[in-house]
C-alpha cells in the first residue's frame, strides 16, 4: 500500500473520529434533561478547548522538522503555534461569549493553515480535510451555543 494513501486515509479517518465528541455533545445539550445542559456544555467548551490547542501544536511540530524554512517563516509559524492555545485559554474568561471566541478561533486557524501548510509542504488535501473539520465544529458549536439559550 502507497504511505501517502495510508496517510490520506489514516487521517482523514482519525480527523472524523475526532468530531464525535464535539457531535455527542451538541445532541446531549438538546437532548437531556435541563438540570446536566450545564455539564455537557461545559464539556464541549473544554473539548473545543484541546482541539484549538492541538491545531496550535501542529505548526509547533511542523517547524521543527521543516528544513527549508526562511529565518522569517520560522518565526511566523512558531509564534502562530502557539497563538491557539492562547485563544482557547481568552475563551475560558468570557463566560458565554467563550464559544465565539473557540469558533473564531477555528475559522482562524483554518484560515492560517492554508497559508502555512504549503510552507511545509504538506499535502494538499489535508486543507480540504481541515476545511471539512472545521465546518463540523463551528457547526457543532453554534449548535450548542442555541440550544444553551433555548433550553437554559
Amino acid at each position: 500500500m502507497n504511505k501517502h494513501f495510508l496517510n490520506k486515509r489514516l487521517s482523514h479517518l482519525l480527523g472524523f473520529l475526532g468530531l464525535i465528541p464535539f457531535v455527542l455533545l451538541m445532541f446531549a445539550c438538546w437532548l437531556v434533561h435541563p438540570s446536566w445542559l450545564g455539564d455537557f456544555i461545559k464539556g464541549q467548551l473544554a473539548y473545543g478547548i484541546a482541539i484549538l490547542s492541538f491545531l496550535g501544536g501542529i505548526h509547533w511540530g511542523a517547524v521543527m522538522v521543516s528544513g527549508g524554512l526562511t529565518i522569517e517563516q520560522t518565526k511566523r509559524a512558531l509564534v502562530w503555534s502557539v497563538m491557539p492555545a492562547l485563544i482557547a485559554w481568552f475563551s475560558t474568561m468570557l463566560g458565554g461569549f467563550g464559544f465565539a471566541v473557540l469558533m473564531v478561533g477555528f475559522i482562524a486557524a483554518y484560515q492560517v493553515d492554508k497559508r502555512l501548510f504549503a510552507w511545509y509542504g504538506m499535502p494538499e488535501w489535508l486543507i480540504g480535510l481541515r476545511f471539512n473539520l472545521t465546518c463540523v465544529v463551528v457547526g457543532t458549536l453554534a449548535l450548542t451555543v442555541i440550544a444553551a439559550n433555548v433550553r437554559g
